[in-house]
């Protein structure tokens, strides 16, 4: 029988992470000359609370690794070039991408690699681009693969070919990966063996490096610890699923921080902390949560008043105007509820959810509205404004 083993691929340092995560305060501002735009600061590692001012902000729901939807809400969101040149548009805009890159779709590691891109290009011209880890990152560190998809695997043994090329270059090969991957996509396809034996071969090689890539400490998993469970940008609250008031009672910045630590491979394995519970296991935590997601038709008149009342109590304790989720599959497209106090903004627009027509959100001077193509093409948008 033909076997494989761990051996057999090429592995990362084992130093691919940082030992230590710091607290940070960071600020950029637009390079531009004459500018009144104030720089934008961030506090926290991973970024907690980011401070825009004067900023237009768009937020991106589930993409699961369909490069190209991803990349046509891109384009619609005004933040990506629509030359294939994948160069940031968006000036000094800030972008806030809500998680669920992973699973469903052949192109994962690709996104997240456009994704750092625009956010070193967006940097530069005093943006920002922010993401969120949702519940099939989590997933992905803790080893359930349930959900991935043949050729994602095959994404991973490429990548991880490719990492060694570079010799582990992390920054510049992982930035690099978005512009060749659909040349070793396409090389694979081209090698394709439709017999029986090597393709499980394959398979084997696939799953162990995905398990290389995002076991906690591995090279994928370290880039998803350098973004949080949950995100404030000015008075807007972002995350996957929803917060509730006993995840802001537990402290935002420390969830974020927990998780990323688990993420790097950071918590000892004789403590009963394996995995931050309260940010990524159970209904209610941030990631899995769905309440604020759930049709208001299908709810009783005093089930409504009590989701509302604790949307709100948990939107006063930050200090909030509106949360933005993603998470859940909205199928009439990106909406608001509670008076606009959380908006719903997963459309299902990867191929392997609903292949849906992207949508993106836009928030200009504390006033929301969705951006949706009339088309499957974006030569005309419509936009809805809610507020």
């Amino acid at each position: 029988m033909v076997s494989l083993c761990l051996n057999s691929l090429p592995l990362p340092p084992p130093s691919s992470c940082p030992k230590k995560l710091t607290e940070t305060s960071s600020s950029f501002s637009n390079g531009s000359i004459g500018t009144a735009l104030k720089p934008i600061v961030v506090n926290g590692n991973p970024p907690t609370f980011v401070s825009a001012p004067g900023r237009r902000i768009v937020a991106v729901g589930d993409l699961h690794g369909d490069l190209d939807q991803a990349r046509y809400a891109l384009e619609m969101a005004g933040v990506l070039s629509s030359d294939g040149q994948d160069l940031w548009t968006g000036e000094d805009a800030v972008l806030v991408q809500l998680g669920d890159v992973l699973d469903r779709g052949d192109d994962e590691i690709a996104i997240l690699s456009l994704l750092r891109s625009l956010g070193i290009q967006a940097k530069a011209k005093g943006g920002a681009v922010f993401q969120v880890n949702g519940n099939h990152e989590t997933m992905n560190v803790e080893g359930d693969f349930r959900y991935v998809e043949s050729d994602a695997f095959d994404e991973c043994a490429d990548f991880l070919e490719y990492l060694n090329d570079y010799e582990y270059d992390w920054d510049e090969a992982f930035v690099r990966w978005c512009g060749v991957s659909r040349i070793w996509k396409d090389e694979r396809k081209m090698s394709r063996n439709h017999w029986g034996p090597w393709n499980l071969v394959k398979r084997q090689k696939g799953v162990i490096a995905r398990s290389v890539l995002f076991r906690p400490g591995g090279p994928l998993a370290c880039e998803l610890a350098r973004h949080a469970v949950a995100l404030k940008v000015n008075d807007w609250i972002f995350c996957h699923g929803g917060l509730l008031p006993h995840h802001v009672a537990y402290g935002i910045e420390k969830m974020n921080k927990e998780v990323s630590q688990w993420m790097r491979g950071l918590i000892e394995e004789d403590t009963n902390r394996n995995m931050p519970f309260i940010a990524t296991k159970g209904y209610d935590s941030v990631v899995w949560n769905r309440l604020y997601s759930r049709d208001i038709s299908d709810l009783a008149d005093y089930q409504i008043n009590q989701i509302n009342a604790i949307l709100q109590e948990t939107l006063q304790a930050l200090g909030a105007k509106a949360m933005v989720v993603g998470h859940t599959p909205q199928f009439s497209g990106a909406n608001c509820e509670y008076n606009c106090s959380i908006w719903r903004i997963d459309v299902g627009m990867s191929s392997g959810v609903l292949n849906s027509r992207p949508e993106v959100l836009e928030i200009r001077d504390d006033k929301a509205r969705v951006i949706r193509s009339k088309r499957n093409r974006f030569s005309e948008l419509q936009m809805v404004d809610y507020l």
